[in-house]
Formats: C-alpha cells, sequence, structure tokens
C-alpha cells in the first residue's frame, strides 16, 4: 500500500513540476505556455489557459499535500517501536548490554593459560 502511494505522489509531484513550468511567466522564463498565437479561442486563450492552469495548480497542490499527509500517517503506524529510525539504527549496531549478568572472577582466583599454545601471549620483539 505504501508502494502505491509513493508512486502517486511521484507522479503528482513530477504533473505539478510540468503545469508550473507551462503557466506564463511574468518575467521572461521559460514561458512555454502563455504565448497567444494568433486566433486561439476558448480554453488556450491568454487568460483561458492562466484560468485553466492556475485551478490545476491549485488542485494538484492539495492533492500533493494530501498525498504527503497520507503517506506519513502509513508510515508512522508502520513502526512498531516508538524510536526514531535512527534509534532503531543504533540499537541494532551497539545492542545495549545487561552489566548485571557479568561475573567477575572470585578474589584470589588465577586465571588459567592455555600451555599447549606455541606463541607466546604477549609478542616478542626480536
Amino acid at each position: 500500500m505504501e508502494n502505491i502511494l509513493l508512486t502517486i505522489h511521484l507522479l503528482i509531484a513530477v504533473i505539478l513540476v510540468i503545469v508550473i513550468l507551462l503557466q506564463r511567466s511574468e518575467g521572461g522564463a521559460l514561458g512555454i505556455g502563455g504565448s497567444s498565437g494568433g486566433g486561439q479561442m476558448g480554453l488556450f486563450t491568454a487568460r483561458g489557459s492562466a484560468n485553466f492552469l492556475t485551478r490545476t495548480t491549485a488542485v494538484l497542490a492539495t492533492l500533493f499535500i494530501a498525498s504527503s499527509l497520507l503517506l506519513t500517517v502509513v508510515g508512522s503506524s508502520k513502526t512498531s517501536d516508538d524510536n526514531s529510525l535512527f534509534e532503531q539504527f543504533q540499537e541494532s549496531v551497539n545492542p545495549p548490554t545487561d552489566l548485571s549478568a557479568v561475573e567477575a572472577p572470585a578474589v584470589g582466583t588465577s586465571i588459567e593459560l592455555d600451555a599447549t599454545q606455541d606463541a607466546p601471549a604477549v609478542p616478542v620483539d626480536q
């Protein structure tokens, strides 16, 4: 479900960028959709095109915000922990250790070394 919502969100974003670029520029930028070549009537006259593209931009912006909110709700309900992604990553890399379960050697006990090893325990410089 989340992948479908994400795909719809990306399509809305791409269409929104295209519609914004088609609008007539006031300052001489791209201005692709703003030129009124003589004899155009109805929807694609200078005024009709501006009204159509303005309304389309408003609808797409509303859909973009709604899909953003919906993705946030779906993403937040998916996680079982209340931890952030960074905290979850830290816990997976450095799992918490319970120091109360670690036992120290008793006082007066000696540490037995394996005498069958050929190499010394500490490297010796030659």
